[in-house]
């Protein structure tokens, strides 16, 4: 399987630059503040979001250098992106992420709360500066669908009416606007046209949804070392993804156990042994495939060159996750 970390040598010396920027641009303004950009920004994750936009960026720029601004969008896309994580382990009240323990639990839920806005209104006002009023709009929207993504969760927890369509929408507005719409940011600050654009927004559409999708069958099929969680946590907070939408349609008694919230002894388990024996995670996969390769579909249009190629692997990668 293709890591994350050799997909990205196109562009390995603009994320170290990114990483040490991200300390930078967060931590001076407050002990606290130093000590949590410290904690979200030099821990070392995949950083997939930003490299995306470097690549994007790369890939139109071709023989030229990219921009300070190019550099930028990339870093505020992270902050925007570690923002919602941090609102995220709150609301759902983790103590752990990818095996990692949350801002809130090292600290608490109000420094976490804070934190959180400080990084959405730092990347608000570097994404002001950069004199962009089409990226402004687009990046302003991502942080207006996060909010709407968390609400819709929030008030679909074990609603078993729920359509896949209103599933794909919800995953939209909490993964793949941010990959879209930062993607076609890097296209509109290397002047590329309305067609270019908006199948770059294509390919961060379809990638995102193919990524969450993959995500929620992990949740079913990974193991709670790989998952830094344990499996089931969303099934058992009521946030029914895809595996357990068309489980539903196949496996009656798992509306039973959904609606009575897993009440009673046994019933997680119950139902988490339904999807597993319905055609749910089949169909899941069958769905993040799709995702995948419309984005590579959308992305093929580019000129060859190495970030293009790494972009188109990029699919692949996101679908060896289940393997």
């Amino acid at each position: 399987m293709t890591s994350a970390t050799s997909l990205f040598s196109p562009v390995e010396a603009d994320l170290r630059i990114l990483s040490e920027n991200l300390i930078e641009l967060v931590g001076t303004r407050h002990p606290i503040l130093s000590a949590a950009a410290e904690y979200l920004f030099g821990a070392g994750g995949k950083r997939v979001r930003p490299a995306i936009v470097l690549l994007m960026s790369r890939a139109t720029m071709l023989d030229e250098e990219i921009t300070l601004r190019h550099r930028r969008l990339a870093e505020i896309t992270e902050m925007i992106h570690t923002a919602s994580l941090v609102h995220d382990d709150v609301v759902d009240e983790a103590p752990m992420r990818r095996g990692v323990p949350t801002v809130h639990s090292l600290f608490d839920n109000r420094i976490a709360i804070l934190a959180g806005d400080f990084l959405f209104a730092q990347a608000s006002w570097h994404l002001a500066n950069l004199d962009n009023l089409e990226v402004v709009k687009l990046l302003s929207e991502v942080i207006m669908n996060f909010a709407t993504g968390e609400i819709q969760q929030g008030m679909t927890r074990f609603d078993t009416a729920m359509t896949i369509e209103a599933y794909l929408d919800k995953s939209y507005y909490k993964t793949a606007s941010l990959i879209a719409n930062s993607s076609k940011a890097a296209g509109l600050l290397s002047g590329g046209s309305k067609e270019i654009v908006d199948r770059m927004y294509g390919y961060g559409r379809h990638l995102g949804l193919a990524f969450q999708v993959v995500d929620d069958i992990l949740d079913f099929t990974g193991s709670t070392e790989v998952l830094g969680k344990p499996a089931g946590s969303d099934l058992k907070s009521g946030n029914l993804t895809a595996p357990a939408l068309y489980a539903l349609a196949e496996k009656p008694y798992l509306e039973v156990l959904v609606e009575r919230r897993f009440e009673q002894e046994g019933d997680l388990e119950e139902a988490l042994a339904l999807i597993k024996d319905s055609q749910g995670i089949q169909k899941a996969r069958e769905l993040a495939s799709y995702h995948a390769n419309q984005a590579v579909e959308c992305i093929g249009y580019l000129p060859a060159s190495e970030s293009r190629q790494a972009l188109i692997d990029m699919s692949d990668y996101v679908l060896n996750r289940l393997y």
